[in-house]
């Protein structure tokens, strides 16, 4: 048994946690696969683990070979077994690390400290110092939204079916730390905490067909289950518990925190998500949002007992009750109960309607369907008035309050699907379309001007273009069908069900106005009765390269002067949204580049809104790693230029992060108040910050020479395409079945058709991660050594830049912590998989000199000794978890070097397969 929270020390508990796993993990080793087995397994466990903690160079050495030739000495056999055992111990640290965070938290609540940065408490409590008054705050509430939008990942390597067993594994921890166990009761325990890790020993890895669309569907709505559907009410009660406590403080909170998701509606590049993919994930998500009302209604039922004899509920709830048609003799004196078997039967009535289901448990009558969310919010408003009336209004604020507030955020359709489709797609349907009709011959000839005039004409032109039994090609068929989907789906569960059309790769107004074109042939923008033209859906264009988003506020500020596109958006309540790409940008100009052009473009954008009196709202499309925007969001919100979270904000969560964020509830709830209490915070700012044009034209220098050092490796030297081919995994990670995409955009090997996910993917598994640093060091050494005031003057400008600007502060934080990642002894052993040796070490050698110039200035600039200096758990987690990624990694190469070579038998591909789950798991990224 693990010892009870009292006394604990800080990291003990995590040390007692992980050896336990660990011991778990071999003797369930031992027993399913054998004592020879467990044995080899332990001996390169303890081999790996004195090499990193060694100490002198001669015992390291004796220790690294020893360590290698038992690894290169292993058959195939046993290397499956091996690789195994090394990724299913990083998960279940894993599963440690984030029952440690829990736990640190509750002993700090428990310890009445002050709360923590982060929590929604420091936020509230913060504001209440500073005098922001809760009317204030509930007028921002009222008009922002805060929304984390789930994405599908072509680099999601994690099955559900692990996910589960983590869960469980999770679960018998929990079990094992009360303090109050009896004998039996421990014992017990621990035989459920061995029979979960066998049975994730024993759970394949590997998926043995490529995800569909419907699979990520469903591994996206498996976190409503386990976190948002109970995590999120009960943050809405807590903040309207600490605001209604002050003076004007708001009875009921706003529903500004609401879910997005893109799985099932993202088709850029997606040949698999259609009109009947939209419509699957709608339907599942309105079954999965009903079956949990019917779930909460039934068990409000068993609650809600009061008797007629006892207290007098309003005429209200006697009018519900009377409704229901329930004629049981048992119920007959039990109002409450009687109300909610009729709401109980409308619900089942609507999940029949819009999700195509039937709950588990038959409705008592035959009901009409509720009309939409809000007729349903209203019955249960009744109910809580009723209640408030005869003195029991504490029974309205459990489980009945968490359930209203449900519905708000939730309503009949769970989460905002977002459709996204490329520029280049939305224009050859409009030209087939305009050709079809005889409007426009060659629409791809115009120039810009051109096309936006004769866009402006016919979207003004109430004529429709689609021609009646004419013949359209495949494309345009389904690009409309979708857009009709979205139309039906929007006016059955709501306008919220599919808000927004995003159009990738956007570079003009065009892009724009081609959208509009395609919403009004599918009557989604439409003559409202006093003429004006009504926009259903909400265009948003994302700015994803650097050129573009250096474009981006000139293309808005061009559609802007539009009066048509003025009258969309003042049909939308004036309001803007724009979406902001982190991983093209990054792998189109580097790390530094690509984060001082999304700075420079925010900035720019929140400039024209106030000076074109539009609300402008960001849209960050942020990726789990650091090299595609990832990084602690509590940091990166609050860096924002001033202005940014005026109406909100919202954020895409991708992937191995999806399951890392939100697994656990207790994990979920921490960083939906982090998402929360940083965007209350920066939209409350103590003091807005002047841009100090000093450091803006620092940082414009050390951009431009970034981008070029970043650029001449990536796209002009020759033979980079092959050592990045031989040196990382990316052909094997495209071989994998770990998402319903490809790798590639177009089919073929330039950097530029590659996603910029499996980029990312790619270097982080050969220990380079490149997208995270490049071009970092050569940029400050050369803008250093040309400084008019000398190199000493010129450090002192960046050092205090990183002291008195959160932007530059959290880049090079998030730097330091990929930089701290990267291992160079490990990546030179990729290195040497690049057939041409005079380009391996040609390239090798110059990103290594730009990893020291890199770290060295870095250093010069934060002051500090070494790497995570100001990260001590992240560096714990490392030193931890080094060990068993070291034997992955050689492995992996090795495994690669054999199967390039010919050996292409699927055991050996399946090892492969298996390293690179096993480093993601370890690494805690993928892409």
């Amino acid at each position: 048994m693990i010892s009870p929270a009292s006394g604990d020390t800080k990291d003990s508990r995590l040390g007692e946690e992980t050896r336990l796993l660990g011991r778990v993990l071999g003797d369930v080793i031992r027993s399913a696969n054998g004592e020879d087995t467990f044995r080899k397994i332990e001996q390169i466990r303890q081999l790996a683990v004195a090499f990193r903690r060694g100490a002198g160079e001669v015992e390291i050495s004796a220790v690294k070979q020893k360590l290698d030739q038992e690894l290169d000495d292993l058959s195939i056999e046993l290397t499956l077994s091996v690789v195994r055992a090394f990724s299913y111990f990083s998960i279940l640290a894993n599963i440690a690390e984030d029952r440690h965070q829990n736990r640190r938290r509750r002993i700090h609540r428990l310890s009445g400290s002050p709360p923590q940065l982060g929590s929604l408490r420091h936020a509230l409590e913060d504001l209440a110092r500073r005098g922001i008054a809760a009317p204030e705050i509930r007028q921002w509430l009222e008009g922002a939204l805060v929304s984390p939008v789930l994405t599908a990942h072509p680099t999601e390597v994690q099955r559900k079916s692990v996910l589960d067993c983590e869960r469980e594994v999770a679960r018998q921890l929990s079990h094992l730390e009360r303090g109050d166990l009896l004998p039996e009761e421990s014992a017990e325990v621990t035989e459920a905490l061995h029979r979960s890790i066998l049975q994730l020993w024993q759970t394949a890895m590997l998926r043995l067909s490529r995800l569909r669309v419907i699979d990520e569907i469903e591994n996206g709505l498996s976190f409503y289950r386990y976190t948002f559907l109970g995590e999120l009410p009960k943050i809405y009660c807590a903040m309207e518990h600490a605001l209604s406590a002050r003076p004007d403080g708001p009875q009921r909170i706003p529903a500004f925190f609401r879910m997005g998701s893109w799985i099932g509606g993202d088709r850029d590049g997606n040949p698999f998500v259609t009109a009947e993919s939209l419509i699957g994930a709608s339907r599942r998500q309105a079954g999965l949002i009903l079956q949990h009302y019917l779930f909460e209604v039934h068990a409000l039922g068993a609650e809600l007992s009061m008797s007629v004899r006892l207290v007098t509920p309003s005429a209200e709830l006697m009018t519900l009750a009377e409704q229901s048609h329930d004629e049981s003799l048992h119920r007959q004196d039990e109002p409450y109960r009687r109300a909610l078997i009729g709401v109980y039967a409308r619900l089942a009535a609507t999940m029949a309607e819009l999700a195509g289901a039937q709950p588990i448990r038959r409705p008592e009558a035959t009901l009409p369907p509720y009309r939409d969310a809000q007729e349903f919010s209203r019955d249960l408003d009744v109910i809580s008035g009723s209640l408030d009336r005869h003195a029991a209004g504490a029974l309205s604020q459990g489980r009945l309050a968490h359930l209203r507030y449900a519905v708000d955020v939730f309503g009949f359709y769970l989460a905002s699907i977002d459709l996204r489709q490329n520029s280049d797609v939305h224009e050859a349907v409009v030209a087939e379309l305009l050709a079809k009709c005889a409007v426009c011959a060659d629409y791809a000839a115009l120039d810009e001007p051109a096309r936006v005039e004769l866009l402006v004409r016919e979207v003004q032109n109430p004529r429709p273009l689609l021609i009646p039994n004419e013949q359209y090609s495949d494309l345009a068929q389904g690009e409309l069908a979708i857009f009709r989907a979205a139309a039906d789906l929007n006016a059955r569960l709501g306008k919220e069900a599919v808000p927004n059309a995003i159009i990738s790769k956007a570079q003009s107004v065009s892009d724009l106005l081609e959208v509009g074109l395609l919403l009004k042939e599918t009557g989604m923008l439409r003559h409202s009765p006093d003429g004006a033209l009504q926009l259903d859906m909400a265009i948003i264009p994302l700015f994803e390269t650097i050129t573009d988003l250096r474009a981006c506020a000139g293309i808005m500020k061009n559609a802007f002067a539009l009066p048509i596109y003025r009258g969309w958006l003042a049909s939308r309540g004036g309001l803007q949204e724009i979406m902001l790409g982190y991983s093209d940008s990054n792998k189109d100009g580097g790390y530094l580049t690509a984060n001082w052009e999304l700075y420079r473009a925010q900035k720019a954008l929140v400039d024209l809104g106030h000076a074109s009196a539009v609300r402008m709202r960001l849209f960050h499309g942020r990726g789990g790693t650091v090299g595609r925007g990832g990084g602690p969001t509590f940091e990166a919100i609050l860096a924002q230029p001033d202005g940014c979270l005026a109406p909100g904000v919202r954020l895409t969560e991708q992937g191995e992060v999806i399951a890392a964020k939100y697994s656990d509830p207790d994990l979920g709830r921490r960083n939906f108040e982090t998402l929360i209490s940083a965007s209350l915070l920066a939209n409350f700012s103590a003091a807005k910050r002047t841009e100090n044009e000093l450091w803006w034209s620092i940082m414009g220098q050390l951009s431009e020479s970034a981008c070029a050092a970043y650029r001449k490796l990536v796209y002009e030297t020759p033979g980079f395409v092959e050592f990045f081919r031989g040196a990382t995994p990316i052909s094997e990670i495209a071989e994998l079945n770990i998402g319903s995409r490809p790798a590639s955009r177009k089919p073929s090997q330039a950097i530029e058709d590659l996603r910029a996910i499996p980029w990312v993917f790619s270097w982080s598994q050969c220990r380079l991660a490149i997208p995270g640093w490049y071009g970092f060091g050569s940029a400050v050494e050369g803008w250093m050594k040309n400084c008019t005031e000398g190199e000493v003057a010129a450090l002192a400008h960046l050092q205090e830049m990183v002291v008195q600007w959160p932007f530059f502060r959290t880049v090079l934080a998030n730097m330091d912590m990929v930089l701290a990642k990267t291992d160079l002894a490990i990546a030179a052993r990729y290195a040497d998989l690049v057939p041409d040796r005079a380009i391996a070490k040609q390239i090798f050698d110059s990103i290594v000199a730009e990893w020291q110039r890199s770290v060295g200035c870095l250093r010069a600039i934060t002051g500090k000794a070494s790497l995570l200096e100001d990260n001590p758990a992240l560096a714990r987690s490392l030193r931890n978890r080094l060990p068993y990624l070291d034997p992955l990694n050689h492995l992996q190469i090795q495994l690669l070097r054999r199967y390039r070579g010919g050996q292409t038998d699927e055991r050996t591909k399946r090892a492969i397969h298996l390293t690179i789950n096993g480093l993601a798991a370890g690494l805690r990224n993928s892409g």
